[in-house]
């Protein structure tokens, strides 16, 4: 009786590894390495407002930036030595074309598409070189005396027109920005001191690429600044923003297809971006 009770345990053990097998297989790393890049860029834009008077504003919006130091350091996965500074250069522009609506004063929607150019990945193939982004995001605002208080979600669909191993990377990448911040009224001057924080998580990264099983943040940015107004149309925006991104890179090799041993490699990648930047508004 005890013998055939231990068979028995036997085969349900034997039935349940083959069953889940896929799933161990599925997070079965080579994970040694971690980059961490340091930034310093400097950011110039301009924004255009049409307003009209039932609520809705049409935005047009373009920036440049600017690495001025850019210094890679760390171990890859593959056991590879990174120590590498860059010489600066233009980094990327950005291109938005967006519509907002507040249908009441404590409340606001907005949906847009941005262009997104990288001057890091070459110029002969535009597949590479261009990103597009649409978005769409809900706005809850509150006015207390001299502050205004806000808090934003948006969600953002990032589009790769290049081929990609979906193991790997998302065709189309999800994800979701969470934003609180304030800004002030100076009485008497033309001056408006703002800060905001803001957190990124990712919605759909591959199974291969979630941490621990699941989403992840993958950034986390809080800037200050000032807004002056020069005219009655038009203000400058003087910022400093700093930005931590994390990003799990995963190179899922014809080994596992195989069965082989190796099954994945992991990078993770860790960013810190120092950003001083002015923007030009004319709002009419």
């Amino acid at each position: 009786m005890i013998n055939r009770l231990a068979l028995h345990r036997k085969t349900l053990l034997l039935c349940l590894a083959v069953l889940f097998s896929p799933a161990l297989l599925a997070w079965d790393y080579f994970s040694t390495g971690e980059t961490t890049e340091q930034q310093v860029q400097m950011r110039i834009g301009a924004e255009f407002t049409k307003k009209w008077d039932c609520g809705v504003h049409l935005h047009l919006a373009e920036e440049a930036r600017f690495s001025l130091y850019d210094h890679e350091e760390g171990m890859l996965a593959k056991r590879e030595s990174v120590d590498t500074t860059y010489a600066p250069s233009f980094n990327r522009s950005y291109t938005t074309l967006s519509l907002s609506y507040t249908p009441i004063e404590y409340f606001k929607i907005d949906a847009g598409y941005t262009l997104r150019l990288y001057g890091n990945k070459g110029w002969t193939d535009p597949n590479k070189y261009l990103r597009h982004r649409v978005f769409f995001g809900v706005s809850g605002i509150y006015h207390a005396g001299i502050a205004k208080l806000y808090i934003r979600e948006r969600v953002l669909c990032d589009i790769r027109t290049d081929s990609v191993n979906l193991d790997e990377k998302n065709q189309y990448k999800w994800l979701l920005r969470s934003r609180i911040g304030t800004e002030f009224t100076v009485p008497g001057k033309p001056v408006k001191p703002y800060i905001w924080a803001e957190l990124e998580n990712t919605l759909n990264a591959p199974e291969f690429q979630q941490k621990d099983g699941h989403q992840f943040i993958s950034e986390v940015r809080t800037q200050v600044g000032v807004k002056w107004r020069v005219s009655r149309l038009s203000s400058l925006d003087f910022y400093y923003r700093f930005i931590y991104e994390y990003d799990r890179d995963i190179n899922v090799n014809s080994g596992y297809y195989r069965g082989k041993e190796l099954k994945m490699r992991l990078d993770e990648q860790k960013s810190l971006t120092h950003a001083i930047g002015i923007v030009y508004h004319l709002d009419w």
